[in-house]
């Protein structure tokens, strides 16, 4: 356990962010035991243009104007902090010297907003805690004077476009000079450590209290007519993430199971064929506490990832989600989803699936949902906290 120490997040995520990120939880963990300075990323020019009408992108121009405050206190150890500073758009820029020169730029900018800060809150000894922000942030352990420098790899960045063009050259460079990698998955902490011999597997963290049997009053009126059984998945409807030719195998090769695939679709899926089998309903986007309900009317859960480069080292939370309510889980066999091979039946391809979710409906039992309920809550930010601080002792110990 790492106490009363003094803690810099910086990361792609910000604080008052619209949607949750792993590093917010963890920030709220850390804090319980330590002072955290929580640096939401600084804005670049082009950021600023495109979203000026956005509420969250005007909040920050009202405080690089000084109309509102550039530190809020979260709670007794953390603050949340808003560099008055602007950054150059130099992610896509093609010509390496040219980025390496406006990149050390924008650290220096990034970093004497940082020390602003903690000089202000009188932070020492500090821990940087690096969520994926391989650009912004890769100059700031000498910038800051940080005594250990730990990057958070949460999903391979290096698989989107965005990243890639830069990221493939400076991901690995970051990845060489930090003192220590953690990850989410196993796929990630292998990538780590052909750059580094300290990256480790830290798991992830997951509040899945809401999804609990015994909240559940009973199923949703849109699913009660649904014929028995449900297979079914809850989650964004992305063909980037899922494979369409899976769920409209299952739904064809047994037209007496009802495939209910429960969240917001894309074009391709709003278009696919899927929309034509008789046996397959979309209830349609939900609310994240109606979730539960839906999921206790399944009597197998469903995770049919697609084999890429963005998917292939996913820690996919809906697992422990499934996993939580008890249900039978069937998910793509990826590196990632190892971990899960006791408590999960994992697919390598479509003709497996229908193979697996027979075997799951009939090999269900009271003490499985246990098991699987008690491994689920078992993966709390507690339980991450602790395994990455653990990490972060031995590499200290080091020193």
């Amino acid at each position: 356990m790492i106490k009363d120490r003094d803690i810099v997040m910086v990361g792609l995520a910000a604080l008052d962010s619209r949607i949750g990120s792993n590093v917010i939880n963890l920030a709220e963990v850390f804090s319980r035991h330590n002072r955290v300075l929580y640096v939401n990323y600084p804005m670049d020019r082009l950021t600023l243009w495109r979203g000026r009408h956005d509420s969250i992108i005007q909040k920050r121009k009202k405080v690089l104007r000084g109309k509102l405050p550039d530190m809020e206190q979260v709670n007794e150890n953390m603050w949340s902090f808003f560099p008055k500073t602007i950054l150059e758009s130099i992610n896509q820029l093609p010509f390496n010297q040219i980025f390496d020169i406006l990149n050390r730029i924008n650290n220096k900018r990034f970093a004497k907003e940082i020390n602003r800060a903690v000089k202000r809150l009188n932070f020492k000894d500090i821990i940087i805690f690096n969520d994926t922000d391989m650009f912004r942030s890769f100059y700031l352990k000498e910038l800051i004077h940080a005594k250990t420098y730990v990057y958070y790899t949460r999903d391979n960045m290096l698989a989107v476009d965005y990243w890639k063009r830069q990221g493939t050259r400076i991901e690995p460079a970051l990845m060489k000079k930090v003192d220590l990698i953690v990850a989410n998955s196993t796929y990630l902490a292998d990538i780590g450590k052909r750059y580094n011999p300290h990256s480790y597997y830290v798991g992830q963290g997951c509040d899945v209290s809401l999804f609990d049997k015994k909240l559940i009053k009973e199923v949703p009126s849109d699913l009660k007519p649904v014929k028995k059984p449900v297979i079914g998945y809850i989650g964004v409807l992305y063909t980037l993430r899922l494979d369409i030719d899976v769920l409209v195998h299952i739904a064809k090769s047994r037209p007496n199971w009802s495939l209910v695939l429960v969240g917001p679709e894309d074009e391709k899926f709003k278009n696919s064929e899927l929309h034509k089998i008789d046996n397959v309903y979309f209830p349609g986007s939900k609310k994240m506490e109606e979730l539960p309900a839906y999921l206790s009317g399944f009597d197998v859960a469903l995770n049919p990832q697609k084999l890429n480069e963005v998917t292939i080292g996913n820690y996919p939370r809906k697992i422990d989600e499934y996993l939580a309510m008890g249900k039978p889980t069937v998910a793509t066999k990826t590196k990632a989803m190892e971990v899960f091979e006791k408590w999960v039946y994992l697919a390598n391809n479509k003709e497996e699936y229908v193979q697996l979710i027979e075997k799951a409906l009939t090999e269900n039992t009271p003490e499985k949902e246990a098991e699987r309920e008690k491994i689920a809550r078992s993966h709390t930010w507690v339980a991450n906290a602790e395994a990455i601080y653990e990490k972060i002792e031995i590499i200290e110990k080091m020193k």
